[in-house]
């Protein structure tokens, strides 16, 4: 007598889905509302981990990382109630960084809806869509049967347009229920671009041009896309400036590269963008950090000829109004580029080439007290550390030593290698470059300051549980640097909410099992970093003791401070 076999739970069959779109791993904190899903992880153990997280926050940075470094979604597990509201940071992150992401939220039994049951949240209302929003779209899976529709609709949501985050809840009941059904194949994303006959149109205006700029950035980059964009480059002779935190779209070491269009931009960048008679703006959607809060590109109508190109017809049009907008993926934009007709010549080489030594001449440090010579800490890194290192920062004033001094060889030489939140979101920088290293293998590098590691700095116990590891290099000034800047800027003098009484970052780092060095003065730095190098098992954290006057790449909290009261006495 044989007997029919039980079919399986929601719960695996939601893990069978994940793997079917070739899902490898998902980041989170357990939680009682998906214990179904953890079972399913379990019962599937030898094709997916469940990558165990100390906090949602740095999870779901985590699993943005890992959709920043694919292109595919990062998969992040949270509860319901607080758990997802400590997911929020890097929800919305991937939100305003554009970057795919599938996000599971245990919910509470759908008996116990619309009772503000025990941590109900309604996800629809709080994470919902809005042109300024957390999410793409929001949905409950109610049931079961549907499973493999919401999963597969969420992973194309999450990558096709301007990519981002999806969120699908999960009723604890439903993730219980037995189901009969089989998860549907991978999704891949849609490539796409403009008909060829606008094409005609960006040539006419490139060829009408005499000091035009690219500005490249943005989602969906692949290495064949920023390699075609390279030879379009060349051809054409354009010099090329990276957008906001995408400075590894186009290589800084290319003799046609003009810099980074961000926070603390170089000037000379800047009055190049605003004294452009064209800029060809190639993937990102020119938010207030790379126009410089909308100063350098005039919104709605820039004083520049403007051509705008981007794979969401709806960002098109949204805060600028362009002279040519061309809705396109980064392959098929850089495939339609690199098919455009050069001229035999052009008459900007000359602007193209002084863009380059402009950013040359920017790499030469000025003049800071102390005994800590940031750019030369930023050179033995670059020295030492592999062309693929992943490089990864929250958000502070330390994040400036990087942006300004490190030269990223570009995803055309095969890999993404930043990491780092266009949101200005704090605690970033370990979560993620812990994520990579999990998700890579590569060597990863995240600078952070102590205020933005104390953030997420628990995330080493995952790091050490699951296999990965980094090399930290924290500044330490004790002080929320960043706020503390503005307030010499705006209250010189009035120093308020700023100080940090900060624990020993290296008996901290060690507790969780990692190496820990302390450097006071800058000829101890790179005997630290080639320890680190060394170490094949364990991450490393280098505490650097930086004066809090130190405070930008180009001025000092005293030279901040004696400006404003000048100012003040002034007015």
């Amino acid at each position: 007598m044989t007997h029919a076999s039980t079919p399986p739970i929601a719960g695996h069959l939601l893990i069978e889905c994940l793997i079917e779109q070739g899902v490898e791993r998902a980041w989170g904190v357990p939680g009682e509302s998906y214990l179904a899903a953890l079972d399913g992880f379990h019962a599937h153990r030898d094709r997916i981990r469940f990558i165990t997280c100390r906090h949602e926050g740095g999870a779901s940075f985590m699993a943005e990382a890992e959709g920043k470094l694919t292109g595919r979604p990062g998969v992040l597990f949270v509860t319901r109630g607080p758990g997802a509201t400590n997911a929020t940071v890097g929800i919305h992150t991937a939100f305003q960084d554009s970057t795919p992401m599938v996000v599971f939220i245990g919910d509470v039994a759908s008996s116990m809806r619309d009772r503000e049951a025990f941590q109900e949240v309604d996800f629809r209302v709080f994470l919902g869509p809005s042109t300024q929003g957390f999410a793409k779209r929001v949905e409950r899976i109610d049931d079961a049967r549907r499973m493999p529709e919401y999963v597969a609709r969420a992973f194309a949501t999450a990558m096709n347009g301007r990519p981002g985050p999806v969120v699908l809840v999960l009723p604890e009941d439903m993730l219980t229920q037995p189901v009969d059904a089989r998860p549907l194949p991978r999704v891949a994303p849609v490539q796409y671009q403009s008909e060829p006959q606008r094409l005609l149109h960006l040539r006419e205006q490139l060829l009408k041009s005499k000091q035009p700029l690219v500005i490249a950035g943005g989602p969906g980059w692949t290495p064949e896309a920023a390699q075609a964009l390279q030879r379009f480059a060349e051809r054409w002779q354009l010099p090329v400036a990276n957008a906001f935190r995408f400075q590894d779209t186009f290589d800084n070491h290319h003799a046609l590269y003009a810099g980074d269009v961000g926070i603390a931009i170089n000037p000379r960048l800047a009055e190049r963008v605003q004294s452009a008679d064209l800029l060809l703006v190639v993937g990102p959607r020119l938010g207030e950090m790379t126009t410089g809060g909308y100063t350098l590109i005039e919104a709605p109508v820039p004083k520049q000829q403007l051509v705008h190109i981007h794979p969401d017809p709806q960002e098109l049009g949204r805060v600028y109004q362009a002279d040519l907008a061309l809705c396109a993926t980064m392959p098929g934009a850089a495939a339609m580029l690199d098919a455009l007709p050069a001229p035999g010549e052009v008459p900007w080489q000359a602007w193209a080439q002084a863009a380059h030594a402009d950013y040359l001449a920017n790499l030469q440090p000025q003049p800071l007290p102390g005994p800590i010579d940031m750019p030369a800490i930023v050179a033995t890194l670059q020295q030492h550390l592999p062309a693929d290192t992943v490089v990864t920062n929250g958000a502070g004033n330390f994040a400036s030593w990087v942006h300004r001094f490190w030269r990223y060889h570009g995803i055309a030489k095969g890999h993404k290698t930043q990491l780092a939140p266009t949101s200005g979101a704090m605690g970033y920088g370990v979560p993620a470059g812990i994520g990579a290293s999990i998700a890579t293998g590569r060597t990863v590098f995240t600078i952070a300051g102590d205020g933005d590691f104390l953030m997420n700095g628990q995330e080493l116990a995952t790091a050490v549980q699951h296999g990965g590891k980094s090399i930290i290099v924290l500044l330490n000034n004790s002080s929320y640097g960043t706020i503390r800047m503005h307030q010499e800027r705006e209250y010189p003098t009035h120093v308020s909410g700023t100080p940090l009484a900060n624990p020993d970052f290296v008996a901290l780092a060690r507790a969780y099992g990692w190496a820990g060095e302390r450097v006071t003065r800058t000829a101890e730095f790179e005997p630290a970093l080639l320890a680190a190098l060394g170490r094949d098992d364990v991450g490393t954290l280098i505490e650097v003791m930086l004066s809090e006057d130190v405070i930008t790449t180009r001025a000092t909290l005293d030279s901040i401070r004696q400006k404003a009261l000048a100012a003040q006495g002034n007015s």
